[in-house]
């Protein structure tokens, strides 16, 4: 992975960087770096994602997608972290013949018209969570397999678990003999992408799950104590140093339409990880050029609040522009989808410099499944320095919790609400 900073320094950008604070920041990544690597040798709860790409069994994953190998529409059913990798890496990699789905809401309209629509015997169905009681992604997969059963469908034969060593699903899996992955121990769900949670939807889609892997350890290996030699911790220390100038909004905009949903990815994995204390960057989600035509108006001339994250691919498939026999476009005739959407590409990062919006450039070689595993593996890493960096406890979701359960209380017919003033227009 490739990073550029310069649109992000004070020479440009307004915020921005001066070049001397980086180098001051450098001494506490440096330091930040030590204290991530001893979390990743004592494989402490967290760190314990970093060392991923060394403690996969990207064998047993494999045997274990081929049970539904035959799929022709494949479900995810979770929440949070506990889908968005997945379809991350389905909506990047995945074969376009399979029909894919992330049933990652509780929404009765959009679940019961998806179940009406797809042929689900021929559905595979992954269920994830990892404590084994998220109530969203346990009531999903009672309404699935209900569904299925109505439908004559052994849903035993269609269906495989992610989960934690116990908990109801785990329970329910070893009832009915269900093909069961284990959760990775001391990984939290949005830092497990690629781990039994993400990789197996991966897998039953058609990608090398094995080339993921070995582009999320290249990732691992160029790790090291300094910003100038880390491209993952230039990242992060740059992102951290421009939210505290007054960046506190992170636009993600890809410029390839199949890592839309690592923007959502994304978006989880910087505000869960590091909106705690009063302070986090506020993840943006955007795609290039679409956005270009919505939400670059704010970001160039709007408040001065934002980093904007740009990502491209270094190559693409060709797709030639007809000719088109019209003299006022006659400087399309020849060209090339690709040599398009990167020319907006350079037109957008100039047109954002040239109005002084702190921008970073990201670029992996392609949309392939070595650069996906390393683009990946190195926002984590991005992640986990920032929080360093902040000083907040980068892997845990309290604020989450509260919510989740005063939801359990509520369905248990209990009132944990405090009580809050209302003033209701009708």
């Amino acid at each position: 992975m490739r990073i550029d900073i310069g649109a992000a320094l004070d020479a440009t950008a307004t915020p921005g960087v001066p070049p001397d604070a980086l180098d001051r920041l450098d001494d506490r990544v440096a330091r930040a770096h030590d204290r991530i690597t001893a979390g990743m040798d004592g494989d402490e709860f967290g760190y314990a994602a970093l060392n991923l790409p060394q403690t996969v069994d990207v064998d047993a994953i494999t045997a274990a997608a081929d049970a539904v190998a035959d799929a022709d529409t494949l479900v995810t059913v979770g929440i949070g972290g506990s889908a968005l990798g997945a379809a991350t890496l389905v909506d990047a990699l995945g074969d376009d013949d399979l029909d894919y789905h992330a049933l990652d809401n509780v929404d009765p309209a959009h679940v019961t018209r998806l179940l009406d629509r797809i042929d689900l015997s021929t559905t595979a169905v992954h269920v994830v969570s990892r404590s084994g009681t998220t109530a969203e992604t346990l009531a999903n997969f009672l309404v699935v397999r209900d569904a299925m059963d109505d439908a004559g469908v052994d849903w035993t034969a269609r269906t495989l678990v992610t989960t934690g060593d116990d908990g109801p699903l785990r329970a329910l899996a070893d009832t009915h003999d269900l093909p069961a992955l284990d959760a990775p121990r001391g990984v939290p769900g949005r830092f497990a992408a690629l781990s039994t949670v993400a990789l197996p939807a991966a897998a039953i889609a058609g990608v090398d799950v094995g080339e993921l892997v070995a582009g999320a350890a290249d990732g691992r290996a160029a790790l090291a104590g300094s910003l100038e030699d880390c491209p993952a911790y230039a990242y992060g220390a740059t992102a951290y140093a421009l939210d505290q100038r007054g960046a506190g909004v992170n636009a993600m905009l890809p410029y390839a339409e199949r890592l839309e949903t690592f923007a959502e990815w994304f978006a989880q994995l910087w505000a869960e990880s590091l909106g705690k204390d009063g302070v986090g960057q506020t993840p943006a989600r955007a795609l290039g050029a679409t956005d270009q035509h919505s939400q670059l108006q704010l970001y160039r001339a709007g408040p001065r609040d934002k980093l904007v994250t740009m990502l491209r691919p270094a190559s693409r498939p060709d797709c030639a522009i007809p000719e088109a026999e019209l003299a006022d476009i006659d400087y399309l005739t020849g060209g090339d989808l690709g040599a398009l959407l990167d020319a907006e590409f350079e037109a957008t990062a100039a047109s954002l410099a040239a109005s002084g919006v702190p921008t970073v450039r990201v670029e992996v070689p392609a949309v392939d499944a070595r650069s996906v595993g390393r683009l990946l593996f190195d926002f984590e890493a991005a992640c986990v320095l920032a929080g360093e960096l902040y000083g907040v406890e980068t892997f845990t979701q309290p604020a989450v919790e509260w919510g989740k359960n005063a939801a359990r209380e509520l369905l248990r017919g209990e009132d944990p609400l405090p009580e809050t003033e209302t003033h209701i227009v009708e």
